[in-house]
């Protein structure tokens, strides 16, 4: 059984497409047990699907070069 800490990891992994047939497996059996694990899964899935609906906007790497060197003048 893996500990609550590790699921934790896996689930995040899990939302962004990065663990394992193996980690998904073990995920599923320590959710089954750890209601609070459950819990966590279930509003990390909730967030990443908010995330993708919201469509949000990024800034690209210049964008934030351009912004780093406006607050570097103002101190």
């Amino acid at each position: 059984m893996i500990s609550c800490d590790e699921a934790a990891h896996i689930c995040n992994k899990t939302q962004y497409k990065e663990a394992s047939l193996w980690e998904k497996i073990k995920l599923r059996l320590h959710v089954v047990v750890c209601a609070t694990c459950a819990k966590f899964a279930k509003k990390n899935r909730q967030l990443t699907s908010l995330c993708e609906k919201a469509n949000l906007h990024v800034l690209s790497q210049p964008e934030k070069d351009q912004m780093k060197k406006r607050l570097e003048k103002e101190y």
